[in-house]
This record gives C-alpha cells, structure tokens and sequence, in this order.
C-alpha cells in the first residue's frame, strides 16, 4: 500500500512539475504579450499625432484651395468683363487694363448692355 501511495504521490509531483513548468512559460508568454501591447499602444499614440497634425495641415490645405478658387473665380470674372468691354468697344485696345475704368463702368450694373452671367 506504501508503494502505492508513492506512486500516487509521484503522479502528482509530475503533474504539478508540468504545471509549475507551463506557468513559468505563460509568465514569460504574458511578459512578451505585455511588451506588444504596450509598444502598440505607443505605435498608436504616435499614429493619434500624425493623425491629428495631418488634419490640421489638410484644414488648412481646403482653406488655401478656397481661397484661391475664390481668387480665380474674381480673375476670371475680370477677365470677362475686360473681354466684355473690349468687343463693346468700352476699353480700348491700347489701354492697360490699370488705367481702365473698370471699377467706374459707364453703364450701371442693372444695364442690359451688360451681361448678367459672370461666373459667380
């Protein structure tokens, strides 16, 4: 009966060697698994800035482009009043478009000598 306790005993020495064992490698797993998570959790604070400047540089990207279509649209609006006046014989070929009238037309804004459909 003594030897079979004795066996019985070395069975569970075993087994609690082999779970003494596979925890020694979880704790080692869990250390790695630990490192990842923090170093992904740094990987995406960094990722949170990048995002966070590359929004604030494309805000400023859309305002720019605003800006200048809105400066296009008022060139092209003047350019197409200087061609308007050129072929209504307003402006004179030889006058620079500084020394025109255009900012006093000869015909007030409600004319109908005067087209109403500049690009807006």
């Amino acid at each position: 009966m003594k030897n079979q306790q004795i066996h019985q005993q070395e069975l569970k020495i075993s087994e609690l060697e082999k779970i003494a064992e596979k925890n020694v490698h979880l704790e080692e797993r869990l250390q790695v698994l630990q490192q990842q998570n923090e170093d992904l959790r740094e990987q995406i604070d960094k990722n949170l800035a990048v995002s966070r400047q590359l929004s604030e540089e494309n805000a400023n990207l859309q305002v720019h482009v605003e800006m200048e279509s809105k400066e296009k649209k008022r060139l092209s609006r003047t350019n197409e009043e200087l061609l308007w006046r050129l072929q209504t014989g307003e402006l004179s070929p030889h006058m620079t478009p500084s020394s025109s009238p255009i900012h006093h037309p000869a015909s007030g804004p409600g004319s109908p000598a005067r087209p109403h459909s500049y690009h807006q």
